[in-house]
């Protein structure tokens, strides 16, 4: 007869368990995994099926009960850091809705918006575009497979245990938090510096004709030449949207080694 001891039931929790939280957390925030369109249950067998595919070649947990205090706050420790690294590769994409957000405005399309389930409020139409945009791109670049790699490269730099992972990595994550600005602004400028002159020049044409009904024509102008500005733009936005995603798994393995102390 097969006799199984609790100190046996608790590795072979422990062996699960643990890394399950910290999956789980990543699929909470990463981009893509975390699309309101895709249901809980397929995230949830989604995360058991990448964590029993790591747990064997996982460094081995410490030798404690998941159910106890002990256990339970490194359950808690291990979403943190799931849910950290998540937000660090959420931060870089950021800012391609930053750059729909500046591209709506100068084309006046700001008023144009739609309802984003992920987000749960109202969404300029330009930024919706590139969120689909940026969706695709990133699978097409296999930036699943590379966050998972990442993912499992995790448990080698900051294993499983019961010493606390350095605060630092949030506030690295914090500071990293400027490009997404620096970087939505540099996607947009194209058009904002091509908006922008147009807009000098309807201003000029305002004073040379005041009876011209600038409202009725600069619409209209600043809309077709957006479109087309995007349109000769688009060709190039899949290099600019690699160097995005390239600088955000940079900024999540980052924050992985400042949590280990490297």
């Amino acid at each position: 007869m097969i006799s199984i001891s609790s100190a046996q039931l608790d590795a072979w929790l422990g062996l699960f368990v643990f890394p399950l939280t910290r999956v789980l957390g990543l699929l909470a925030m990463t981009p893509v995994f975390n699309n309101a369109a895709l249901p809980v249950r397929v995230r949830l067998v989604m995360g058991l099926g990448i964590t029993f595919a790591l747990a064997p070649a996982l460094p081995p947990p410490p030798a404690i009960e998941a159910g106890s205090w002990l256990g339970l706050a490194v359950i808690a420790e291990q979403m943190l850091i799931g849910v950290m690294m998540g937000f660090a590769l959420r931060i870089a994409l950021a800012a391609l809705d930053v750059t729909g957000e500046l591209i709506g405005l100068q084309m006046g399309l700001s008023f144009a918006t739609f309802f984003d389930p992920s987000s749960s409020s109202q969404t300029p139409v330009m930024t919706q575009f590139l969120g689909f945009l940026t969706a695709l791109m990133f699978l097409a670049m296999n930036g699943h497979l590379l966050t998972i790699t990442l993912l499992a490269e995790s448990f080698t730099l900051l294993p499983v245990s019961t010493t606390p992972f350095h605060a630092a990595a949030l506030w690295s994550i914090v500071t990293s938090a400027a490009m997404m600005f620096s970087l939505g602004v540099m996607l947009a400028l194209p058009l904002i510096t091509a908006l922008l002159v147009t807009n000098i020049s309807l201003g000029v044409l305002s004073r040379v004709a005041p009876s011209l009904n600038l409202f009725a024509v600069g619409f209209p102008v600043t809309l077709a030449l957006g479109f087309i500005v995007l349109w000769l733009t688009l060709p190039y936005l899949g290099a600019a949207m690699e160097s995005v995603f390239n600088r955000g798994f940079e900024v999540l393995e980052l924050s992985v080694r400042v949590a280990a102390g490297g």
